[in-house]
């Protein structure tokens, strides 16, 4: 009996879910609008993240490094909050992949995503060098003064692994997606940056760093910040296995994009691998 009433439950809620879903959400034709989101947010995020130094450079220093530290996380706050309905706000490879990989995206729609990622970030770095030219080496992430690329590398994996699981934590239930996550994530990325950036530039962005590498043409240190990122996303998924066990709708819901809405129960089939 107890077996039969939690199902019901269970059915009960997913229906209360789905019923809080825009009446587009699942439709297919309205890709582009998420993907344009990605896009859009990517940009945002990244003319931030390298912008920070990049004007530092040209403005002789009058940007203090907190202030570069402090300036992504505001930006990803910021994006969570107007545009996290459409997307899910990933703005990242490795949160993509972290969340197809939870099973609370459908990995046939992450090269997309990680495509608009790329055009999103690239174009930021594009119209950095247009206004100020290479200061400040486009604020590309390298490893600082006296560390090496193993400690950069190593301190890539844990931060990213930290940021994977305070995002896949703060999607997992309904009291924890829109508001609070937006300031848990946001809230990451600063405390990240203002402690480990001196040590690795505290990017946990494959594209933020690839972004301005690519358009400046340097690529010595790259493989730091597309190994160590995608490698720490991965460890943040078994984390969140070992937290919080199977995955949840509410997880899917935020990582697809959707209204806010949550759930205890375990992801709709349709959320899972494709």
């Amino acid at each position: 009996m107890a077996t039969r009433k939690e199902t019901g439950r269970a059915v009960m809620r997913r229906r209360m879910v789905h019923r809080q879903r825009p009446p587009d959400f699942l439709d297919p034709a309205l890709e582009w609008r998420r993907l344009f989101a990605e896009t859009w947010g990517t940009f945002l995020l990244v003319l931030v993240a390298a912008g920070g130094a990049t004007v530092a450079a040209r403005a002789g220093g009058t940007v203090s490094p907190d202030a570069i530290a402090v300036a992504p996380g505001l930006m990803v706050m910021a994006i969570i909050y107007f545009m996290g309905a459409v997307s899910g706000a990933h703005l990242n490879p490795a949160v993509t992949l972290a969340f197809a990989a939870r099973r609370n995206f459908p990995w046939h729609r992450v090269p997309g995503y990680v495509l608009a990622q790329c055009v999103g970030g690239v174009g930021a770095a594009l119209l950095l060098r247009a206004l100020f030219g290479d200061a400040g080496a486009l604020g590309a992430t390298v490893p600082g003064k006296g560390f090496s690329a193993g400690t950069a590398l190593v301190m890539e994996i844990v931060l990213t692994a930290g940021l994977v699981n305070t995002i896949l934590g703060t999607a997992s239930g309904a009291r924890n997606i829109g508001t609070n996550g937006a300031i848990a994530v946001g809230g990451y990325i600063v405390l990240a940056g203002l402690w480990a950036g001196p040590v690795s530039g505290a990017s946990m962005n494959p594209v933020r760093s690839l972004a301005p590498d690519l358009v400046r043409g340097d690529f010595a240190t790259t493989w730091i910040y597309l190994v160590g990122p995608l490698a720490g996303a991965l460890i943040g998924v078994v984390f969140e296995w070992l937290l919080k066990g199977k995955p949840t709708l509410a997880g899917a819901i935020a990582a697809q994009g959707s209204a806010d809405a949550g759930d205890s129960g375990r992801a709709d089939p349709r959320s899972g691998p494709e």
